[in-house]
């Protein structure tokens, strides 16, 4: 699914950064989603395309600075919970100014003629919301899990992946769902 990509630098902060060293995580999703972005632009990508991605790399460069200037910050701990709160405010800013971030990826697979329907907004609104409530009971399950037990691991991981597959499943699913519908 080409509209994952945007995930990449996300993905990568998940993997690289650790509660001791969350710098490492900061930098590595900061160089990726600017790259992302750049390779974006270049290719002829217009921003409504791209909230994913300009999100990451305005999180990452502030999280790179915050860890860089205070890396003992008692945030530390809590950098997986941080991210879901940006993607969190992410998906349910792009809601409130009525531009769900689905759109502009769905723009990149759907035909121009389907665009402007009001059938194409509802299915990505809905699925926009499918990710805003995925990241936001992640950044509260992450809180709670990094402050009652801040070594339990595998519950993290489950959280994050949880939050992750589940949506991206749904963003798969559903559209065919509501095609199929519209067709019978």
């Amino acid at each position: 699914m080409p509209g994952l990509l945007g995930f990449l630098p996300w993905i990568a902060y998940a993997f690289v950064a650790t509660s001791d060293e969350w710098r490492w995580g900061a930098i590595t999703g900061l160089v990726i989603a600017l790259a992302l972005v750049a390779l974006d632009r270049r290719s002829g990508k217009s921003w409504d395309m791209m909230v994913i991605e300009t999100s990451a790399v305005t999180f990452f460069a502030l999280l790179t600075a915050v860890s860089l200037l205070a890396p003992d910050s008692p945030l530390t701990p809590y950098g997986p919970a941080l991210v879901n709160v940006w993607l969190a405010g992410t998906a349910w800013g792009s809601l409130a100014i009525r531009k769900p971030f689905t759109l502009g990826i769905a723009r990149t697979m759907a035909p121009k003629e389907v665009w402007e329907t009001p059938e194409f907004y509802r299915v990505n609104a809905i699925i926009t919301t499918v990710w805003a409530v995925a990241f936001t009971a992640a950044a509260i399950s992450l809180a709670f899990v990094l402050a009652a037990a801040p070594h339990a691991t595998t519950l993290v991981i489950t959280v994050k992946v949880l939050s992750f597959v589940l949506p991206a499943a749904f963003t798969v699913w559903y559209p065919k769902h509501v095609r199929r519908a519209l067709a019978k």
